[in-house]
């Protein structure tokens, strides 16, 4: 079995980078990506041979290009950066994420199937509160009391290391005798 990965989550971390300000190497990775997705526009629809036709010839040189200029990016930039995590993020999954070129019956990103499981997670949540008019209600409660859980218990632990501090400063019964 072979995974096929998402374009559309490469995508989506370049276009946060691009949104957030000055980013040339996003915004330039974008328009690489928004070419391989022209190309899946024009080919909509299509049966899979010609689909697989059309990307070994039109998505393999912008695939095949673009390899090697992201390695390039990511040599020239901090490796701390969003960025750099970002390149990594496409290279170390490229094997998954060409593997729609040679395979018509794949598509470029799982939007489609993100898209058809929503109202099932959406429906699982919902679920949670089902005969209740005050369904939110609930949850803002639930979420209150998760958060004040949360305080109290940073500050016990707070608490606690400081006694935990202040023993081991004070001297023992046996080293005072």
């Amino acid at each position: 079995m072979s995974l096929a990965f998402c374009w559309a989550h490469v995508r989506r971390r370049f276009y946060d980078l691009a949104a957030a300000g000055q980013a040339p190497i996003a915004k330039e990775a974008l328009t690489r990506i928004g070419a391989l997705y022209a190309v899946e526009k024009d080919i909509r629809g299509r049966n899979a041979d010609e689909r697989r036709a059309a990307r070994l010839d039109k998505s393999r040189p912008i695939v095949d290009a673009l390899k090697p200029w992201l390695r390039e990016k990511l040599a020239l930039i901090s490796q701390k950066t969003k960025l750099a995590e970002a390149i990594r993020y496409a290279l170390s999954r490229w094997d998954g994420l060409t593997r729609f070129i040679d395979d018509g019956r794949i598509e470029i990103d799982s939007n489609i199937v993100e898209r058809a499981i929503r109202p099932i997670a959406l429906n699982r949540k919902n679920a949670l509160f089902a005969g209740s008019d005050g369904g939110a209600e609930n949850w803002a409660i639930i979420a209150s009391l998760i958060e004040t859980c949360k305080t109290q218990w940073r500050r016990s632990a707070s608490l606690y290391g400081r006694r935990l501090h202040e023993d081991r400063r004070r001297p023992s019964r046996e080293q005072t005798r």
